[in-house]
């Protein structure tokens, strides 16, 4: 009988793969962003794989998961770590498979592009504009170390989602090829709806290798702050500049007071108390987003073009999205954050009763967007100032309340970051596991629909 342990053996019988062993690298690598919440750093603290492994072609992919279908060695995928929900935080040992040396870029032609799930987005961004000037559709704030295979796993859009919504939008996700968990693996191209069924599962039902996306016409984005001293003025404008048809756009974020004064390197711009947008506009937009901000008292207190931004390395683009939480928690390490979804059509009504309910604790980051229907609304990444998860369930419950729809960013099962809490996950998910890992290899434990008999289900 061989008294190996399964890790030492994938090393022994995989000897020229990139592996990870040190102590510290792999509890490093087992970690991701869910030291946003609170509740999850208490959670994950302690979880961590047995070692990491850097797999750079797919041979050593297909040899890889070959051997730990045969060991059953549990799986976790791993892009840059961007993610906040602990997608990629291993609940149950085994290998850490770190996708980002397998990064290359294919194609890109007839407005879409194609690339290995371990590229950089903004890698990938580079090579599609210079190819045949397009550019990502949407991508987090996270784009210059986020990898094209965690945005498709672990995100929702982001910048860019103003014109074309999330990613899960008919059309944004064109294809993606991807890998069995089996002792023999097989390859399989998924086209289309079906190819979303491995969509925000966290790795959970799918091992993606490539990903081919619709792109969009790149444009020389121009970056604007303008400020208002009134909550509701800086709300309509935000709105105004998003539904206006004619103003070219991919970026409209809102700053309720007090999240600007967070932003210490931008403080020159931003006046103490007041609210913001930032802006990405084309520059042939700027004089009907000037009209606009005269219409409702906003200042221009920032104005840099494309080149200006490339030059300084800085965009604005790293104040939005998740990365306003992260800079103000660089400020205030006892705050967390929230994620929801307001209803369109009643989008601006339900931010300012709900900065009435719970403003001052409560702090309004909303981003603007077309939703999955195209739709213009609002999804907002709110500011909490914490105090206990009692609280916090507390407070999610006044949104749902109020009719807005909460994403729980506090959990790390997969229904339970759905609207209610324990959605049911879809036939189309389901049957995508079985066919892809029906050995329940892949990332274990972060969704309760394929939980083995007398495993926890919470901790």
């Amino acid at each position: 009988m061989n008294t190996t342990h399964p890790i030492e053996q994938l090393q022994a019988e995989l000897p020229d793969l990139d592996w990870v062993t040190d102590p510290a690298r792999v509890a490093r690598l087992s970690q991701d962003f869910s030291w946003f919440s609170p509740v999850l750093k208490r959670r994950l603290a302690d979880k961590r794989a047995d070692a990491g492994v850097r797999p750079r072609t797919e041979d050593e992919i297909r040899r890889l998961v070959s051997l730990c279908a045969r060991l059953r060695v549990p799986i976790t995928t791993r892009g840059s770590g961007t993610g906040n929900y602990g997608q990629s935080v291993p609940l149950q040992g085994g290998v850490l498979l770190d996708m980002s040396g397998y990064n290359g870029f294919m194609w890109a032609r007839d407005g879409a592009g194609r690339a290995q799930a371990g590229i950089r987005l903004s890698d990938f961004e580079k090579q599609s504009r210079a190819l045949c000037g397009m550019e990502l559709r949407c991508m987090p704030s996270t784009f210059r170390t986020a990898t094209l295979g965690g945005l498709f796993g672990g995100g929702f859009g982001g910048v860019g989602s103003i014109n074309y919504g999330p990613l899960a939008s008919r059309g944004n996700v064109l294809g993606l090829r991807a890998i069995t968990i089996e002792e023999e693996p097989q390859f399989i191209e998924l086209r289309g709806a079906d190819a979303l069924a491995m969509h925000h599962i966290w790795g959970t039902n799918g091992l993606v290798l490539e990903l081919e996306l619709g792109l969009a016409p790149a444009c020389d984005w121009q970056e604007n702050l303008v400020t208002f001293t009134s909550f509701d003025d800086a709300l309509e404008f935000g709105n105004a500049v998003a539904m206006t048809p004619g103003i070219v756009k991919r970026e409209v974020g809102f700053l309720g007071a007090p999240v600007p004064d967070y932003m210490k390197a931008l403080g020159e711009y931003l006046p103490a108390g007041c609210h913001a947008l930032i802006l990405a506009i084309a520059p042939a937009s700027e004089a009907a987003m000037l009209e606009l901000a005269t219409l409702w008292h906003g200042t221009v207190t920032y104005r840099k073009t494309a080149a200006e931004v490339t030059a300084s390395n800085r965009t604005l683009l790293e104040y939005t999205w998740n990365h306003t939480t992260l800079v103000a928690f660089r400020v205030d390490k006892n705050l967390t954050y929230l994620q929801s979804a307001f209803t369109p059509g009643q989008h601006l009504e339900q931010i300012r009763r709900m900065e009435k309910l719970l403003g001052g604790e409560v702090l309004m980051h909303a981003e603007f967007i077309r939703n999955i229907d195209g739709l213009t609304t609002c999804t907002a990444l709110q500011i909490v100032k914490f105090t206990t998860e009692e609280r916090l369930q507390e407070i999610m419950q006044i949104y749902r309340d109020n009719g807005v729809r909460i994403n729980d960013p506090h959990v790390f099962f997969v229904e339970d970051g759905k609207a209610a809490g324990g959605g049911a996950l879809s036939q189309a998910v389901l049957d995508a596991k079985r066919r892809f890992d029906p050995l329940g290899l892949l990332n274990p434990g972060k969704a309760r629909s394929w939980l083995k008999p007398g495993e926890e289900t919470s901790s």
